[in-house]
């Protein structure tokens, strides 16, 4: 018997589908036809809700930008807690923590699956930046750091961790050490923040990631 579904539950189900064939084969040696096989569709159903393999891609990571996104909200939302603190736990919670997650992100990080990783970046540096922003002008506003720019900040700190700390598991524990340490000792220079003012906010983030 044929089953149909909502179109909603349907397109939920491919995405859920290539998400799982992108994290163990990756992107560029997942087909379409590979997705109809493992969803049991025809190929009509799937080009009814996506147009291309990449438009697939770009639903599954808007997807999982929406649901990390909306975490980072709740986080900034709780007022009654320390601004820094909420900037550390925001950025946990933006950490991909799932087993799933860690799969997926290890193939983006791949040379292969470079389309992947320039599509995060730029979902992340569209939908994060306004919201670290908003903790930058909350720690403005009570003093805690000194900036005419805090939007540039961020998206100068974005920029450059996605640079740099994306490969930092393929270094040495010194060498990710001093990137660490430089990385704070800098950002607190941005922020005119004494030393040592960061350390409690980038120190578990970086513990976080990589549990």
């Amino acid at each position: 018997m044929r089953v149909v579904k909502e179109a909603e539950e349907r397109k939920n189900e491919i995405l859920d589908v290539a998400e799982h064939l992108f994290s163990v084969n990756g992107f560029d040696n997942t087909s379409t036809n590979d997705i109809l096989d493992a969803v049991g569709i025809a190929r009509g159903t799937l080009y009814y809700h996506f147009k291309s393999k990449e438009d697939i891609l770009d639903a599954m990571i808007d997807r999982m930008t929406d649901r990390l996104v909306g975490q980072a909200k709740a986080v900034i939302a709780q007022k009654d807690v320390p601004v820094l603190q909420r900037l550390t736990q925001m950025m946990i919670t933006l950490h991909v923590g799932s087993d799933l997650g860690h799969e997926l992100m290890e193939q983006v990080h791949k040379p292969q699956n470079a389309l992947m990783h320039q599509k995060m970046q730029e979902r992340v540096l569209i939908f994060v930046r306004p919201l670290a922003t908003s903790l930058l002008e909350e720690g403005l506003a009570q003093g805690i750091c000194h900036t005419d720019y805090p939007e540039e900040v961020v998206e100068m700190t974005m920029l450059y961790c996605n640079t740099v700390f994306d490969a930092l598991t393929l270094h040495s524990e010194e060498q990710r050490n001093k990137k660490i340490s430089a990385f704070i000792y800098n950002l607190e220079r941005l922020l005119g923040m004494s030393p040592g003012s960061m350390q409690d906010v980038i120190l578990p983030i970086f513990q976080e990631k990589h549990k």
